[in-house]
């Protein structure tokens, strides 16, 4: 059992570290921290669960690599961690040990995190995505890292997302399921690759 953790409601894990969701909507990380991922506000490595500041109407919580997202109840996202790609959509790269709000964002209804990008889905149906885009995985057309969030490419009524290495994957209100990035081992699922 991970200590003092018993009114969880949601957990995500990164490359090394993890994150819980408790019941009263608050964050708490524990596990590697060389990056400020867990949100304490160093870059000490826990091996129990430490609370993340000033988050609290956090419906979900999300974790890259080395860096962390949390959507808050008022639809905003908050990041911390790894900011080397621009991963924490705050302008910077400057890796942040305590939660910033990402940039511009609101109305947020989900959110993903691969190990160098961040997806978000809007209540309109529209995707945004930030971070690292070295094989086309923020879908702006481009493979230009963005440091604030872009919206994808021709995709709406989208209600899910998710997040591997260098590739992402939406899922529609339709039921089909779309994806751009990488496809060197046939992750894109349209046939090709691999």
């Amino acid at each position: 059992t991970v200590l003092g953790l018993n009114t969880v409601a949601a957990v995500a894990a990164g490359e090394k570290h993890s994150l819980a969701l408790l019941t009263d909507g608050t964050v708490r990380g524990w596990g590697g921290n060389e990056h400020g991922q867990l949100g304490d506000g160093t870059n000490v490595s826990r091996g129990a669960p430490v609370a993340v500041p000033g988050l609290e109407n956090v419906n979900s919580v999300v974790a890259g690599a080395n860096h962390s997202l949390a959507l808050k109840a008022d639809g905003t996202v908050w990041a911390w961690g790894d900011n080397a790609c621009g991963e924490l959509g705050d302008g910077t790269t400057t890796d942040r040990w305590t939660p910033v709000a990402v940039s511009g964002l609101s109305d947020v209804v989900a959110v993903a995190a691969g190990c160098y990008h961040s997806l978000a889905v809007k209540s309109d149906g529209t995707v945004w995505a930030w971070g690292s885009n070295i094989h086309g995985q923020l879908g702006d057309g481009t493979t230009t890292d963005r440091l604030t969030p872009v919206m994808v490419t021709g995709l709406s009524g989208v209600v899910a997302v998710a997040a591997g290495t260098f590739h992402s994957v939406a899922l529609k209100q339709n039921g089909t399921v779309w994806a751009w990035g990488s496809n060197t081992y046939g992750q894109l699922g349209d046939g090709s690759g691999a």
